[in-house]
């Protein structure tokens, strides 16, 4: 939707992989109602120049789903990104075969030349994956108050995954919808991807994961556009017009203690299985169910292993997600402490966990130069995480 000037840039970036033998499906998209409002004019306009820049492409095996010409567009509650996202990618699931891989991406995202290949690569050398949550990193626009505030978010991003990641939680991905792959017999056996609205990556992933072995590292990483954009709820570009306004408190940077209380939860789900005993998720948990939650997982398994993974099943990483807010929602924030706090227990002797201690380091004061270290040393953090761990089972 309304990526005219981007499309261009990803017809080319797929010409230029040295992985050759795919198919790319693209679906065009927007609601019918756009035709009737006349601040959508641009956006209308955008669709039916990617039409007719994909209608004259001739060097790629293309096929469009056209969702966006008068009559064809979204009608009632079904649209938007999921909706799109779920279009292309059963008509690919039909088309291919089971052996096959699913890649997703978005019209505003850079790929490497190797990014096929190394997609390709990854599943030819671990054939137990389902899936791949791969890489990414916003490249910089030069657009202060955008470069300001896809810094701010992605420092929250990295931090949630690096703390997942220290305490090896099985949901320890980070969804990005245009950075995912699957396997075509994985995406079949979960009965594809669910259409929500926003946040349809990170189901789809939890979904695999809950399906199978998801790969968390590759040696190529994808680079999604940096944008102001509220065509989903929740995600990037939300974010961002949020917080350019100075609304992060949808975004916090949780104390890392609060990771720990997770891990020792998860710890015990073993010993659980004999009898029911307090664990630091008990409140939370038994707030969302009851209190009988684990009375209730022990009767529909026969073994300690089973329960473990019907514990792994209901708390998952959206409760996970929904514990930290729960955790958090009366304590004052301090996300410059908690940051700081973290770097400095886990990064004691690196220079920059010295250089904000010192500094007396706030997001609100902070430079753009600043932030993109912070971004940096975090992105490299998770990425030897990620590469050491590999693989969530």
């Amino acid at each position: 939707m309304d990526e005219a000037e981007n499309v261009p840039a990803l017809l080319h970036s797929l010409k230029s992989q040295t992985f050759k033998n795919f198919k790319v499906i693209i679906c065009v998209n927007q609601p019918e109602s756009y035709y009737y409002d006349p601040a959508k004019a641009q956006i209308i306009k955008s669709n039916q120049k990617t039409l007719q820049i994909l209608k004259d492409e001739e060097s790629l095996d293309l096929q469009v789903i056209d969702r966006s010409s008068p009559g064809k567009g979204w009608v009632g509650k079904h649209f938007g990104v999921g909706w799109a996202r779920k279009l292309a990618m059963d008509q690919a699931a039909a088309l291919a075969n089971p052996e096959d891989i699913i890649a997703t991406m978005d019209g505003d995202t850079d790929y490497e030349p190797q990014y096929l290949e190394s997609i390709s690569q990854s599943f030819g050398q671990h054939p137990q994956l389902k899936a791949i949550s791969i890489p990414y990193y916003h490249k910089l626009t030069g657009r202060n108050n955008e470069d300001m505030s896809v810094l701010r978010y992605e420092i929250y991003m990295r931090y949630y995954a690096l703390n997942m990641l220290r305490i090896k939680n099985p949901y320890a991905f980070t969804a990005i919808g245009s950075a995912m792959a699957c396997t075509v017999d994985a995406y079949r056996g979960i009965r594809g991807i669910t259409p929500h609205k926003s946040g349809e990556d990170f189901y789809f992933i939890q979904k695999l994961r809950k399906y199978g072995d998801v790969g968390i590292y590759m040696d190529k990483t994808a680079f999604p556009a940096a944008r102001f954009s509220d065509r989903v709820f929740f995600g990037t570009g939300p974010a961002m017009i949020k917080g350019n306004a100075g609304d992060w408190s949808g975004y916090p940077v949780y104390p890392f203690q609060f990771f720990d209380e997770v891990k020792n939860s998860f710890d015990a789900f073993g010993d659980l299985f004999q009898d029911d005993f307090e664990i630091p998720l008990s409140g939370f948990l038994f707030d969302k169910f009851n209190d009988k939650l684990w009375q209730d997982l022990r009767q529909n398994v026969k073994s300690k292993q089973n329960f473990i993974r019907a514990c792994h099943h209901k708390v998952d990483g959206l409760r996970i997600l929904q514990f930290l807010k729960w955790r958090n929602q009366n304590l004052l924030p301090d996300n410059e402490k908690n940051l700081t706090s973290y770097l400095n227990q886990f990064y004691p002797d690196e220079f920059l966990t010295a250089k904000l201690m010192v500094s007396g380091f706030n997001f609100k004061t902070a430079g753009l130069d600043e932030l993109d270290e912070i971004r940096n040393f975090l992105f490299e953090k998770e990425m030897q995480c990620r590469k050491k761990i590999m693989i969530l089972r």
